[in-house]
């Protein structure tokens, strides 16, 4: 099977060949262009030859075009500093103005999907990164009490600015479709978390946008909704109109594998409907730190293990830079050579 058929079978409900296998990673040298992120994208892709790629801009882009600065890091292993935040007072909700999706920096992120689109060719499902509403909201700010602190001081302001966040990315879903994605990973980041707030603030704050960008990205898109950070309300929100839910079942907070994939089920509306989880690789753990031969014991147990679930192999977040290559082809390498 190609990685679109083998994705496509899980989807279904079918059996493939064997198991399906992503990782993703940023590459900060490489992340402040098009050219940049297309080439340290396919070139990772090409190497270890994925089953799926989360296309993995920098965190920022969402915000830059509204104000937010960064000083660039020129190194593969460290993140570039935050220099300015778009919304320093509470006054400044009413800046976040609605953007088109030729604004400079979102224009050229749509570059980067169409750069990797024609390199990749169509036998791969690419997934554009995007945060919900909320979290893009939170990353205006200097840090996440402050945004607390302004839905304190003047609600409906902020919440009139979330708005024209959530109008900004529902154009921005249809835009990247356009330019060659299949679907977004749509990533709560930390807000979707009992840590900063209640479920039913979380409802009103989160649920009441994120459905929309991730339904303008159409009835034929391939979603992936990403329940982020520890404590988290996965089991909550798995009826998000995605067809793939990922978390980090090792943070000892949130479900495991097993128990976050009969949460799933649950939400699931139809007898028809697949959803299926990305998972069961420790990220931070053992995929890091463990030798190539203790990587391909591990693989092989969870796959005996979860023999009879379908899932894809994945992280629960975003890979550490260090992790070794000799690891990630170990694990390509394993997986490759297991069956159903």
């Amino acid at each position: 099977m190609t990685p679109r058929e083998r994705i496509e079978a899980l989807i279904a409900g079918e059996t493939p060949d064997r198991p399906a296998v992503t990782t993703w990673r940023h590459f900060y040298h490489q992340e402040s262009t098009a050219e940049g992120l297309a080439e340290a994208m396919c070139g990772f892709q090409e190497k270890f030859q994925w089953d799926l790629m989360k296309i993995n801009p920098r965190a920022s882009y969402h915000m830059e075009d509204w104000g937010n600065t960064l000083e660039w890091s020129t190194s593969e292993f460290s993140k570039h500093k935050k220099t300015k935040f778009a919304v320093e007072t509470v006054t400044d909700w009413d800046k976040i103005d609605v953007l088109q999706p030729s604004a400079p920096v979102l224009a050229e992120l749509l570059q980067a999907v169409s750069l990797i689109r024609k390199r990749i060719g169509p036998d791969l499902h690419l997934l554009m990164t995007m945060f919900t509403p909320l979290s893009i909201a939170g990353d205006l700010v200097k840090d996440d009490q402050t945004l607390l602190n302004h839905l304190a001081e003047d609600k409906p302001r902020v919440m009139a600015a979330l708005e024209r966040i959530t109008e900004t990315y529902r154009m921005y879903a249809v835009a990247l479709r356009d330019a060659g994605a299949d679907g977004l990973f749509y990533a709560t980041t930390q807000w979707a978390s009992k840590s900063l707030l209640t479920f039913d603030q979380y409802l009103e704050l989160g649920k009441a946008f994120d459905l929309i960008p991730l339904e303008a990205a159409g009835k034929d898109a391939l979603n992936l909704f990403h329940v982020c950070a520890s404590e988290n309300y996965l089991a909550e929100l798995a009826d998000y109109p995605a067809q793939i839910v990922n978390w980090d079942e090792s943070d000892p907070t949130n479900l495991s594998l097993a128990d976050g994939i009969r949460a799933i089920d649950q939400k699931t509306s139809s007898k028809t409907e697949t959803k299926i989880a990305l998972g069961a690789l420790d990220h931070n753990g053992w995929l890091l730190k463990a030798t190539p031969e203790e990587i391909d014991f591990k693989v092989r147990d969870i796959y005996h293990r979860h023999k009879d679930t379908r899932f894809i192999f994945g992280p629960g977040c975003s890979i550490p830079p260090e992790t070794p290559f000799a690891n990630l082809q170990a694990l390509a390498d394993t997986v490759r050579s297991l069956s159903y």
